[in-house]
């Protein structure tokens, strides 16, 4: 297996245990201070919703990758290429606001989540 394929594999997994969080957290699980600023325990209903869309999101952003390196056959009429990079940029975003939270919690947890599945992302970019 190519490392392209591997690293494809790793972001998707990654993006899947986020996605559950996420859903957890959309359920009502106090894991709030982990995510969102860390304003809240247990997140309120609007930001509950918000949490379970980006459970969606996360998810899309995973299979993106896996037919980007071609893990997954089909869909051809996705712009993979630029899907990635965009996601790429976002990750890169993401890790800096993690980076600047005000939650200790987020800052120690999400942090380097963020910075490897960027970094992964970025590899896979690039390739």
């Amino acid at each position: 297996m190519e490392i392209v394929h591997i690293a494809s594999i790793l972001v998707a997994i990654m993006f899947v245990l986020i996605a559950v969080f996420q859903v957890l957290l959309s359920l009502g699980y106090p894991y709030g201070e982990y995510a969102m600023g860390g304003f809240y325990k247990v997140l309120p209903k609007k930001l509950r919703i918000v949490s379970f869309i980006n459970a969606i999101i996360l998810l899309f952003m995973g299979f993106v990758f896996l037919l980007h390196a071609e893990v997954f056959n089909g869909f051809h009429f996705l712009p993979t290429n630029i899907l990635v990079w965009v996601i790429t940029i976002f990750l890169g975003l993401n890790t800096l606001t993690n980076l600047i939270s005000k939650s200790k919690k987020e800052r120690i947890v999400m942090s380097p989540l963020s910075i490897i599945l960027f970094f992964c992302c970025l590899y896979i970019s690039f390739s």
